[in-house]
């Protein structure tokens, strides 16, 4: 009888399918920004680049007056 209970009581029991699906959902999450990061890498480094040619010649500019 104390089986048939535990059996019942295991298959009701849903707190380990909750933590499979927010596993399964910050999987995909960290994926997506892992790729997002992918795609916008070359853009970022162009950007910051960039701004250091530009920074570099005000520097410049400003110390040799």
């Amino acid at each position: 009888m104390k089986l048939f209970k535990l059996k019942k009581t295991f298959v009701e029991d849903e707190d380990g399918a909750v933590t499979v699906d927010w596993v399964v959902l910050t999987a995909a999450i960290v994926g997506i920004g892992l790729i997002v990061l992918q795609i916008i890498r070359g853009g970022v480094y162009d950007a910051a680049s960039d701004i250091y040619k530009q920074l570099t010649k005000a520097i410049e500019a400003g110390s040799s007056s």
